[in-house]
């Protein structure tokens, strides 16, 4: 995480806000912000170089490496081919998934799917985002919400009955106008029009978006119990993509998951897209909240929209 905080006070001298306003509308009091000269590919090499240590195995042995993320350091070549240069490796596949905020959870269907395949043995799975970068200060519906992040984990095959029980993903290409950066790409590509309008950050249709992601959210959850075989009260926590509290808490009510089974940083790192289940995974873990033996249940949606879960048994 960068060291940066800002916190919503802060926010009160830069844009027409309130604490009150932004902790009773999103439950966000304060975020991470990059340094100027710090770009996603640095987050998402120090987030993978822990888990390799974490997993006490070298980062070169590592045979796939993808992030996930919207907010790549170039249009190309992708971020984790910069990742590989900042750590000094090389040789491993290395791609970016783009599917916004349930990102990561897209490349771990990928990761666990290579590996189920006997394509790859070890991937390296980053979920990163600066996307205090891509949005726009003086809009006070946006800027408040978003903050920078990476969390990473290392994916192998094992013959315990430990891992991925059941998973899914999808996506409705026709709500892609409700949430995504006008301008930046081939159908408007940058251009002094572009930027005066600033066009090349976040543009959100909250009323919508709050609706699909509940949706899409808690209907993916579900799947995901199903097809795993187990029902809501053997879940042990829930750790969803989190956007704001208020969709957090439909989703979990959706999915009838007991309300201390629900998993939460929001509050202080703001919405960090792909970044917020890898991060609050690890938090949860370090904190002691998840156990051997427990099925975690993973949720996210996303720009596209996208949305995916997970079971997860520890």
């Amino acid at each position: 995480m960068p060291p940066r905080v800002l916190t919503n006070v802060e926010l009160e001298t830069m844009v027409d806000t309130s604490d009150a306003w932004i902790t009773e509308r999103t439950g966000i009091r304060e975020r991470r912000i990059a340094a100027p000269e710090v770009a996603t590919s640095d987050l998402c090499a120090d987030a993978l170089a822990e888990a390799c240590k974490n997993a006490s195995i070298p980062i070169d042995s590592l045979d796939t490496l993808i992030v996930a993320t919207s907010t790549p350091d170039t249009v190309f070549p992708s971020t984790a081919c910069w990742v590989q240069k900042k750590l000094g490796v090389r040789g491993m596949a290395a791609f970016d998934v783009s599917a916004g905020c349930t990102g990561w959870l897209y490349a771990m269907e990928l990761a666990a799917n290579l590996i189920a395949a006997g394509t790859a043995k070890r991937v390296g799975v980053c979920g990163a985002e600066v996307m205090s970068k891509s949005i726009d200060w003086t809009d006070r519906s946006t800027c408040v919400l978003f903050g920078d992040g990476a969390g990473a984990a290392v994916l192998s095959a094992t013959d315990e009955n430990v891992g991925f029980v059941s998973s899914n993903w999808g996506a409705d290409g026709n709500l892609a106008p409700v949430l995504y950066q006008p301008a930046g790409g081939s159908r408007r590509p940058a251009s002094p029009d572009t930027v005066a309008n600033r066009e090349h950050s976040v543009y959100m249709e909250g009323n919508a978006v709050f609706l699909h992601a509940v949706r899409s959210m808690s209907t993916a959850a579900m799947q995901a119990m199903e097809e795993a075989g187990v029902g809501p009260d053997e879940i042990s926590l829930l750790i969803p993509h989190q956007a704001n509290m208020r969709i957090l808490e439909v989703t979990r009510e959706r999915t009838g998951i007991h309300a201390d089974k629900l998993y939460s940083v929001l509050y202080k790192y703001g919405n960090m897209s792909a970044a917020m289940i890898p991060v609050a995974i690890h938090e949860a873990y370090t904190l002691g909240r998840i156990h051997s033996g427990d099925k975690i249940l993973l949720t996210a949606f996303g720009t596209g929209l996208t949305w995916g879960a997970a079971v997860l048994q520890w």
